[in-house]
């Protein structure tokens, strides 16, 4: 499981996260928690991450790696 820090603030910013993450992944291989101060973004797919990193950003977010 990789960990990355982001800057999602709401729904909407998962949600366009998510459209370019599924591209990688499947759905329920990653999920961002907005509740912790970090906005975690969990993988638990077998993906490098640099390519998860680039679809964060990508969809406008930065994402740095835990």
């Amino acid at each position: 499981t990789m960990k990355f820090k982001t800057n999602a603030k709401c729904g909407g910013c998962v949600a366009a996260i998510g459209a370019k993450l599924n591209k990688l992944v499947k759905e329920d291989e990653w999920s961002v928690d907005l509740k912790s101060p970090d906005k975690v973004l969990e993988v638990t797919a077998d993906v490098p991450a640099d390519k998860i990193i680039a679809a964060v950003t990508d969809a406008g977010f930065k994402a740095e790696q835990l």
